[in-house]
């Protein structure tokens, strides 16, 4: 029988993340077959995280590294390939996204990357970056829908949105489907126990975070944080006094925000109206 493709472990961070799992896997003299019967996972999923044409998520990469027994190694690959993939003044952000038990956000002008469908984050990338090649803004999507996995652990954190109206009015893309789908997703996701969402009106007026998207985020054992956003950057403050103000700012646009239900209608009355889209049975 021909031994399986095996890649060039140089060749790139996810071939280097495969290239561990499968040294991993042979030292324990384990088949494909079993190592994804002890993660409950497809055989084709093993062999594409091996040959890296599809790499883990956060929480698979996690799996991978109990199950074999791999000591951070897995999971430390996972994060050496995704960092690679985002741009350098995110990072700290998101080391602090990953610790972090409660994330509140303003989001002025686009949604949430942790919110992002694909289609809605390959669009944003494009725009972002007409000269960027499709393995380029493939794996720059993939690192962007890898934050999910914050999300989908089993300890996740309380993720609490607030997003303005005019987020919901603009066209995104040449496709209506990009947007509707976005949509669709976020009412998904505000059906989780975990996850917030309310809407800031327009008639709302002007606020303290006008000038663009905020994050707060609380730990259990350091200080608060807050992230200021704008285009192609973003500043993260740690100084008490600065992290307050915005604390304060955040808690007045709570006040002036659609509760939760009336939020999601507003979603629904919006795919049902721009984009003749009747609500789903999966939209929580």
């Amino acid at each position: 029988m021909a031994r399986p493709p095996q890649l060039d472990p140089h060749a790139s961070l996810a071939a280097a993340l495969g290239a561990t799992v499968r040294s991993l896997r042979e030292l324990r003299d384990w088949t494909r077959e079993e190592l994804a019967d002890r993660l409950y996972v497809s055989t084709t999923r093993i062999i594409q995280i091996e040959l890296a044409t599809d790499p883990p998520n956060e929480a698979l990469a996690q799996d991978l590294d109990r199950t074999l027994e791999a000591d951070g190694e897995v999971e430390t690959a996972w994060l050496r390939m995704n960092r690679h993939n985002h741009p350098a003044w995110a990072l700290p952000y998101l080391d602090l996204e990953r610790r972090a038990t409660r994330v509140r956000k303003y989001a002025a002008q686009l949604v949430p990357g942790i919110l992002q469908t694909p289609d809605y984050a390959y669009t944003l990338l494009r725009y972002a970056d007409p000269a960027a090649t499709e393995e380029t803004l493939r794996r720059r999507v993939d690192a962007r829908m890898s934050r999910r996995g914050v999300l989908e652990g089993s300890s996740p954190p309380h993720l609490w949105v607030i997003l303005d109206e005019t987020l919901l009015m603009r066209p995104f893309g040449d496709d209506p489907a990009i947007m509707r789908d976005q949509l669709g997703h976020l009412l998904v996701m505000s059906g989780r126990p975990h996850v917030e969402l309310q809407v800031l009106p327009l008639e709302s007026g002007s606020h303290g975070l006008m000038d663009g998207s905020c994050s707060l985020l609380t730990f259990p054992e350091e200080p608060p944080a807050a992230f200021l956003g704008g285009p192609g950057t973003g500043t993260l403050l740690h100084d008490a006094p600065a992290v307050a103000h915005y604390d304060v700012c955040y808690d007045h646009l709570l006040v002036k925000s659609l509760p939760a239900e009336e939020s999601r209608d507003l979603i629904h009355t919006t795919l049902r109206e721009r984009y003749n889209c009747p609500p789903s049975s999966n939209e929580g």
